[in-house]
């Protein structure tokens, strides 16, 4: 069970990290009337004279992500099976 999960987590993790590879921001949609509780990453930017959040990552989160969920993998991996 532990297993199972360690991978799943990792391989969550890398696949943002393979998204953030690809892609350069996130323009997402949001009604006006509400306020975004993410302060990282997220920002406003005016598309069509209309303001939106963006998720505008820096480059080397693409590589963390992807190393953290590939030695999760491994880790899950290596873990001593239990029967």
């Amino acid at each position: 069970m532990l297993r199972s999960a360690c991978f799943a987590a990792g391989l969550f993790v890398g696949l943002w990290g393979l998204s953030f590879l690809a892609i350069d921001k996130l323009v997402m949609f949001q009604p006006e009337d509400r306020d975004p509780g993410i302060r990282g990453m997220l920002a406003k930017q005016v598309v069509n004279k209309e303001t939106r959040p963006i998720i505008d990552p820096p480059d080397w989160a693409a590589f963390t992500l992807l190393s953290i969920g590939s030695v999760t993998m491994l880790y899950s991996i290596a873990l001593p099976k239990h029967h």
